[in-house]
């Protein structure tokens, strides 16, 4: 925290931050405190700090975060990325089949509910067994449905609590915006 507030201003970016601080709440019983000291250290830093040092979080299972991570005035916001859409997977296609010297006139697979990491991995396959994207589908099985119950869950703890990463607003689940509490209240004061 010191070194990211000397390098200021600078972008600190923490992957899969559940992982980072696993085990913060046996952390009496497992390594003498030392987890539980560093994650409050690290709490009264977003906090406090003042340096211009912007801080980014991933996390793939925020069921394993304390609920005082993500209280008002340590993050600016919290966005939920859903798997890509129609567009942005375009976009993840056209980068893999030019990596892999793909044939661009073949047809692509139905990539329903797919990360970009299987559209790599359809087209890491395909080149590397020398067969068509439709035959190398049939070796990769998405997360959709590997973990099709962790995935729903995900997207049901998200809804109405996270912007939505793809358009402004909230997310929500079935993709409709909810009424805005701002207008709400506003209304609700002229009346």
């Amino acid at each position: 925290m010191q070194i990211a507030d000397a390098m200021a201003p600078c972008v600190v970016m923490i992957d899969e931050v559940e992982k980072a601080f696993a085990g913060v709440g046996n952390s009496g019983q497992t390594d003498s405190g030392v987890s539980s000291r560093m994650f409050g250290s690290f709490l009264s830093w977003l906090n406090d700090h003042d340096s211009d040092v912007f801080v980014v979080c991933t996390a793939n299972d925020v069921a394993k975060l304390p609920p005082e991570f993500a209280r008002a005035e340590r993050f600016d916001a919290i966005f939920f990325l859903d798997f890509p859409g129609r567009e942005q997977k375009q976009a993840i296609w056209n980068i893999y089949l030019n990596l892999f010297e793909i044939d661009r006139d073949q047809k692509l697979p139905s990539d329903d509910n797919w990360t970009g990491a299987e559209v790599k991995a359809c087209c890491r396959l395909a080149a590397l067994l020398d067969l068509p994207l439709i035959q190398a589908v049939q070796n990769v099985v998405p997360v959709a449905v590997t973990a099709a119950e962790s995935v729903d869950r995900l997207r049901t703890w998200a809804s109405g609590r996270c912007l939505n990463a793809d358009q402004p607003g909230i997310y929500t689940r079935d993709g409709a915006q909810p009424s805005s509490r701002r207008k709400l209240a506003r209304s609700q004061l002229s009346n």
